[in-house]
């Protein structure tokens, strides 16, 4: 008997019977038996009752192969008719027989019968002829007698369990919850424990762990004379297990069979591998294990519930590495909406950037920064963020946008500061100059309004719901520990600034694997002396104003470079478009002119000269660094300098040094020239020497086809698939969000290429470059830095082709390394 064949149940209940727990006697239909009970094929009840007594009552239970799938509910008590009422009132009592017997009429009634569950509202349970009563009830209903043979009561409860699970609603259910089509169920005929009677009888459900924490504790209801989950139902009637000061508990009041129960759920969670939760019936004291599944547990709970049972030796600590889902990680990163709490759903989006948080809806960086100020938390709401929004980003707690998908400078930037993200919420109306969104219900959400930004599943939650807070606790690093021994490809992170760093070392990033320079441009300082830059009249004058910015970014390198301690460092050089420096409004450009001192109208027309058709492809990255040059030999010397500033004569610093944008060997070579001089400069004048590494970052097809060529004027590689996937397909990653929803529904493209590597198109060009560039330098290191480097499906294609490492935003880095391992240690499985 297998869980594929007869269910998690049936197969579970094997192994407690092997176990010599005192399990009921069960028998077990497997799923073509109970599909053959669907279409009316009904088995040979003189077979399936011979395991049985006569005057057995009996249960069925649904057993699927996943739990977690659902099924037809319980039905308890079948063979109860009049005369096991009369028998059964002289051995356990007539009330005890009475409410067996009642229970039976109302479910069989129900669930087999199809009948109306009002038909017994007004019955008196308590009353001398409630028997009489209900089974009148039933025949006026079904106008029909109510059956009282076994053979009868058994037979159409499989068939109307069976029929159940294959109706369309059912089939729905459990296919969102991830379940096949075709899943089967089985179904379990067990010996009826009744719980009832005499003694001590009842029911209850044990586990011996905490559902959300994983902590170890008792956790369960007994209630006395009781059946099935009933002690989960009832509230204040129910019995603590364990003593508690709270109340009464089992331990109390059955001492023994406590201890017995205690020990039997030990037993299970040891020779089972896995923590249990337990369902037990008590008759006269005596103890029965009806049903023993997987317990149910949040993502804090099954990292605390793995490592807890790898330390206790009773599986390897591979395996408990292979049980935790990676991008539940998320959960223990961010804090969460709590699963129970209420959600008012106003608006739907991408959930660009995993957790919850809720604030005050701002429309500007400048709101959102003196919200910060006044310490009152805030969302800031754009159509779309650029650049300049960035500060107000980090002083948000959370962002959401009307445009953009998975890689747009929203996305990007939410996911490197683990903000709560959501972009392309275009259910909603952005009424960003009346400063209101308006809900698709039509509700109107004004500045200074409440708000709640669930990065996790995308939605907008009006008001402030309950909240779960991260948890990075001792089994989460102990997990990620055990993970870094099995894993075989290096995981880096994307750090912009010395707080990304410290991020990116907390969560235990080898390094970083792409350092973007332009975003130190955008603090306020930075940013003046960058537009005075921009209206300089020539090359002289240009680098004149450039000095300004140079002791800055040498003081950001010499802090990440300290920061790092030796770790690799990847610095790509400057990236953007000119004009993301500067202002678009009237009123941006009046205070850029005063700040210059400078006439509007001068201001104007350069801002306009500047204006491309396509910036993204237009003169940006190494275009950039060769029509103005002056920005990369500042950069470089900054690099420079900071290296030999922060490295002493033991602990030397190597910078890698990335030119991003790359198509043509010459490119390369033009820029490689002017790094070189600038190093052979530094040298010179600090009489000191140092290493440096260069490489480029391939994100045009052209670079990964001609990677042959690129390839010996590199030391490195790094494959930055969110521009390369923008250029395969010809897509706008910004723009992608509008249209992407459709195109996967109907099977257009099998996923978000932004969201999930492109292994056939975009991969394939991966690993041409891959083999090409090795070809022509074989000991050329290579990586992917785009926000690809943090899915699990694509690390797997990583190491494939046969990458040295991925680079992946900070907060992403744990699910990266936990992926990584599992990938490794599959493969020695195998």
């Amino acid at each position: 008997m297998s869980a594929a064949t007869h269910g998690g149940r049936a197969k579970c209940l094997q192994r407690l019977v092997r176990l010599d727990l005192p399990v009921p006697k069960t028998v077990a239909l497997s799923f073509d038996a109970v599909h053959g009970l669907a279409a009316g094929d009904v088995p040979d009840m003189t077979s399936v009752l011979a395991a049985f007594s006569e005057s057995q009552l009996l249960c069925v239970r649904p057993s699927s192969e996943d739990p977690d799938w659902g099924g037809p509910g319980a039905i308890l008590n079948i063979g109860m008719n009049d005369m096991r009422l009369s028998e059964l009132s002289d051995s356990i009592g007539a009330e005890a027989a009475t409410k067996l017997y009642l229970k039976f009429i109302q479910s069989y009634s129900i669930h087999v019968a199809r009948l109306d569950p009002d038909i017994f509202d007004d019955l008196d349970s308590g009353a001398p002829d409630a028997v009489s009563d209900f089974l009148a009830a039933y025949e006026d209903e079904a106008e029909e007698a109510f059956p009282q043979d076994l053979d009868t009561q058994l037979a159409g409860v499989l068939r109307s369990m069976a029929r159940a699970w294959e109706g369309t609603t059912a089939r729905l259910l459990r296919q969102a919850k991830g379940a096949p089509a075709d899943a089967g169920l089985g179904l379990v005929i067990q010996a009826m424990a009744l719980g009832v009677g005499r003694g001590e009888s009842g029911s209850g459900v044990l586990q011996l762990v905490n559902s959300d924490t994983g902590l170890r504790q008792f956790t369960g209801r007994y209630l006395s004379q009781s059946q099935g989950r009933d002690a989960l139902q009832t509230g204040a009637a129910a019995l603590f297990l364990q003593k508690d000061d709270r109340g009464p508990s089992l331990e109390e009041k059955a001492p023994a069979a406590f201890a017995q129960l205690t020990e039997h759920a030990a037993l299970m969670r040891r020779k089972l591998r896995e923590e249990m939760q337990c369902e037990f019936t008590l008759e006269n004291g005596e103890i029965c294990i009806l049903d023993g599944v997987r317990v149910q547990r949040s993502a804090r709970a099954a990292v605390r519930i793995a490592v807890s049972l790898a330390e206790d030796k009773i599986i390897p600590r591979e395996e408990a590495v292979m049980r935790i889902e990676p991008r539940a990680l998320n959960e223990l990163l961010h804090r969460q909406v709590d699963p129970e709490a209420e959600r008012d759903v106003v608006g739907t989006g991408i959930g660009a950037s995993p957790g919850a948080a809720t604030g005050k809806i701002v429309f500007t960086a400048a709101e959102a920064q003196a919200s910060a100020a006044r310490g009152e938390a805030c969302v800031l709401v754009r159509r779309e963020t650029n650049p300049e929004d960035i500060r107000g980003m980090h002083a948000a707690s959370a962002a959401l946008t009307e445009r953009g998908g998975m890689t747009s400078h929203a996305a990007v930037i939410g996911r490197g500061l683990g903000l709560p993200c959501v972009v392309g919420a275009t259910s909603m109306r952005f009424q960003t100059r009346k400063k209101r969104i308006v809900a698709a219900d039509g509700r109107i959400f004004k500045e200074g309004d409440v708000i709640t930004v669930d990065g996790t599943n995308g939605q907008i939650l009006g008001g402030e719901p309950r909240m779960l807070e991260a948890a990075l606790d001792d089994s989460f690093q102990t997990l990620m520990d055990w993970a870094d021994e099995s894993r075989d490809i290096g995981v880096r992170a994307n750090a912009d600034t010395p707080a990304d760093a410290r991020t990116a070392l907390a969560f235990q990033a080898e390094g970083i694997g792409l350092c973007r320079t332009e975003h130190m441009f955008f603090e306020a300082d930075q940013l003046i002396a960058m537009r005075e830059v921009i209206f300089a009249n020539g090359p002289e004058d240009r680098s004149v104003a450039l000095q300004a910015l140079l002791p800055m970014q040498r003081d950001m390198f010499v802090e990440l470079f300290e920061l790092m301690a030796g770790r690799p460092l990847c610095i790509r050089l400057f990236d953007p478009p000119l004009h993301e420096f500067l202002p678009t409004d009237r009123s941006g450009l009046r205070d850029l002119a005063e700040a210059l001192n400078l006439p509007l109208s001068d201001v104007t027309r350069r801002v306009e000269a500047l204006v491309e058709y396509n910036p993204m492809l237009g003169m940006r990255g190494v275009r950039l660094g060769i029509t103005v040059p002056e920005i990369l030999d500042m950069q470089a010397r900054a690099i420079f300098e900071a290296t030999l500033d922060s490295c002493g004569e033991n602990d030397p610093v190597v910078p890698e040094i990335m030119i991003p944008l790359v198509s043509a060997k010459r490119e390369v070579e033009l820029v490689k020239t002017r790094i070189d001089a600038i190093a052979a400069a530094v040298k010179t004048e600090r009489g000191r020497e140092f290493e440096y590494r260069l490489g480029v970052m391939v994100e045009t097809p052209r670079a990964a086809l001609r990677a042959e060529d690129i390839a010996p004027h590199c030391e490195f590689f790094s494959f930055g698939t969110n521009d390369l996937t923008q250029m395969t397909y010809g897509l706008s990653r910004d723009d992608a969000g509008r249209f992407m929803s459709p195109y996967v529904q109907q099977g257009v493209f099998p996923e978000d290429p932004f969201h999930t590597l492109d292994q056939e198109g975009v991969g394939e060009l991966l690993r041409l470059g891959a083999e090409r560039g090795r070809r022509a330098q074989p000991n050329l290191t290579l990586s992917v830095c785009g926000e690809h480097g943090g899915s699990p499906e694509s690390i797997a294609f990583c190491r494939e082709i046969g990458l040295d490492y991925v680079s992946c935003s900070p907060f992403r880095v744990p699910v990266a390394r936990l992926a990584a391992a599992q990938l490794a240690i599959s493969d020695k499985l195998q």
